[in-house]
Parts: C-alpha cells; structure tokens; sequence
C-alpha cells in the first residue's frame, strides 16, 4: 500500500486542522480506530511531527473524524506553491 510521505510541514498542517477541529491525539486516534484504521497515538504524534507516512486509510480516516474534506487536508500544498 502507498503512503504519503510525512514532512515537517505536512505534520503540522494535520496537527493545525486537529486543533481547530478540537480533538487531543488520543481522542482523534481512539475515533480513527472506531472507523477501523489500525493507528495509535503514538503513530498520530509522529506523523504531526513529519515522523512518519500517512497510510490512505489514516487520511481517510482523519477525514472523517474532523469532518473536512480532502481538498482542506491538501490545502497546504497550494500554500507552499
């Protein structure tokens, strides 16, 4: 399976759409697991630092729990370009 390779500044974008969506770590990751994505909160915490890839099903799952769209994840890219 692919992954989005992690970066510091992809990380950090995650981490900024979980903090104004409100979640901590391990409540965003105990609701990922609900949806069925295998990830702890030790992963989330990695990826946020631009740590660790990004599985599709972390995305997807990440999308649904803040309930933003895929166009708000990637956002950022626009912003570096």
């Amino acid at each position: 399976m692919q992954k989005i390779k992690g970066s510091k500044d992809f990380g950090y974008h995650l981490k900024m759409l979980r903090l104004e969506a409100g979640p901590g770590v391990a409540e965003l990751t105990r609701y990922m697991q609900l949806l069925g994505c295998d990830t702890t909160r030790e992963c989330w915490v990695k990826i946020e630092a631009g740590k660790h890839n990004v599985s599709p099903k972390q995305l997807w799952a990440f999308k649904k729990a803040l309930n933003i769209s895929y166009d708000k994840i990637f956002e950022f890219v626009e912003e570096k370009t």
